[in-house]
């Protein structure tokens, strides 16, 4: 049982009699933020979900996304994450669920339905949950996954934007504040603040204003640039009681255009290495650190050499979790359940959605339209590669752009790619679902239900082994 409010003692996060309580477990990312690669449509979650409004009308619009929330995680999903021996779920959600643009600092009918839900069947199965503001308004970062289809965060140059995200903290604040089972907040994921110094005066600003209302949980803050840097942190960080420390740590071994993982001491050296320069400003200060998101991509099971490939995959998140116990740190995983990219549980390829969206999902793979788990593509590469060779010769300080450095084509990708060119397939990808009727559209929803995906057993066995004791 939850041992009072869970807070911070020193580099660690402990319970109301002082035992350390290392928080392991998964995200229920594309839920509550839908995310392109996570159920298969193009673009960003806005675009989809008015494609789709377009297509079914209201009445059927309403009632596919309520039943497809419903099914993507309920009572079988939580006991099957509690018998991994994992005790967090981290619940990323979408400011949309709860205030529109046009109808600002206004809580909608329903918006907690689904989070409360969830919330607790977790607390009924002694599963703690950090609650994410994956999406901010205007964007804290410029990616499809904070369901910003401008390019440009612009949660950093309106005050608005940051006035409206305290605003509705605030009011998720006042709703969970008796909870001993919220482990805490997530302010916002994956912020990117060109200058640095915006992140952390902003959470100066965000903090008390939490406090005032709650003053028990913890805020779980990410670092800069896609959680990756501390730049301006030093010096807020006493004004920051009671938080804890988020980075991602993502690696190339994980993914189909990186180093394939063959166990060599100078690849674990270099995750370990990858890990500890994120974790350097943690250990300076002798803050508690999180690590909020990692985890490889997987092959289809039909795709050629799948079971080695994914197999190495694997074993490098095997040898991640190691490090994580040598450091003795909680984590998320990305994530727990999807198309079968990533997901501890994914939807069988015969399911009624997988079957219906496949074609679609072969054509997002040949154009490159997703930004994460992307393949070569020899077709889109012909293109693109004229224009990035032509960027770069005119203009060598482009692939320097913030953030980076990356290559320019990675920046050329985002903006032409997977920001525009994404975005006019939206209809099409809807037009899939035209003319089904509420059977059908159920039919759709519940091939995301526990009893009809399948578990991906490698990497709950990987997790179950590094669980908490």
């Amino acid at each position: 049982m939850a041992q009072g409010f869970l807070r911070v003692d020193g580099n660690q996060v402990v319970d109301e009699s002082g035992k350390q309580v290392l928080l392991r477990g998964a995200a229920l990312g594309g839920w509550m933020n839908m995310e392109n690669f996570i159920t298969g449509y193009p673009g960003h979650e806005h675009q989809h979900r008015r494609s789709m409004l377009k297509v079914l009308g209201k009445e059927k619009y309403d009632f596919f996304f309520d039943k497809w929330l419903e099914y993507h995680f309920g009572e079988d999903d939580v006991k099957f994450f509690a018998s991994l021996k994992l005790n967090c779920l981290r619940i990323p959600f979408n400011y949309r669920h709860f205030e529109d643009d046009m109808n600002p600092r206004v809580l909608k009918k329903d918006g907690f339905k689904h989070l409360d839900r969830v919330v607790d069947l977790c607390a009924k199965h002694g599963i703690y949950t950090i609650l994410d503001m994956h999406t901010a308004p205007g964007g804290q970062n410029m990616d499809w996954h904070s369901d910003n289809a401008t390019n440009k965060a612009a949660f950093w140059d309106h005050r608005d934007h940051q006035d409206r995200t305290i605003w509705l903290w605030e009011q998720i604040a006042a709703r969970y504040k008796a909870n001993t089972w919220v482990a805490g907040y997530n302010p916002i994921n994956e912020p990117c603040d060109s200058e640095h110094i915006r992140l952390p005066a902003f959470y100066k600003r965000l903090e008390p204003a939490i406090r005032k209302i709650d003053s028990n949980h913890i805020l779980w803050l990410d670092g800069n640039t896609f959680a990756m840097e501390w730049i301006g942190f030093d010096e807020v960080i006493k004004d920051l009681p009671n938080c804890v420390y988020a980075l991602h740590d993502y690696s190339m071994f994980g993914f189909p255009t990186g180093e394939t993982y063959q166990g060599t001491q100078a690849q674990n050296d270099k995750l370990e290495k990858q890990y500890l320069r994120k974790e350097e400003f943690m250990r300076k200060h002798n803050l508690p650190a999180w690590n909020g998101e990692f985890g490889p991509v997987y092959e289809p099971d039909s795709a050629p050499n799948a079971t080695e490939i994914n197999q190495a995959r694997c074993e490098m998140l095997g040898q991640q979790l190691s490090i994580y116990d040598k450091h003795q740190i909680g984590w998320s995983i990305w994530l727990y359940k999807d198309i079968g990219v990533q997901g501890m549980v994914y939807t069988d390829p015969q399911s009624k959605w997988s079957r219906t969206i496949q074609p679609f999902l072969d054509k997002k793979k040949k154009y490159r339209l997703d930004a994460w788990g992307v393949y070569p593509s020899e077709e889109a590469e012909a293109a693109l590669n004229p224009l990035i060779k032509w960027i770069d010769e005119i203009c060598p300080q482009a692939k320097e752009a913030y953030p980076g450095p990356w290559a320019t084509e990675r920046h050329v990708l985002r903006a032409v790619v997977q920001t525009f060119l994404s975005e006019q397939f939206s209809d099409e990808f809807a037009e899939q679902f035209r003319g089904m009727d509420y059977k059908e559209l159920d039919e759709l929803a519940y091939s995301f239900h526990f009893s009809k995906c399948i578990q991906r057993e490698s990497l709950n066995k990987t997790l179950m082994a590094h669980a908490p004791a």
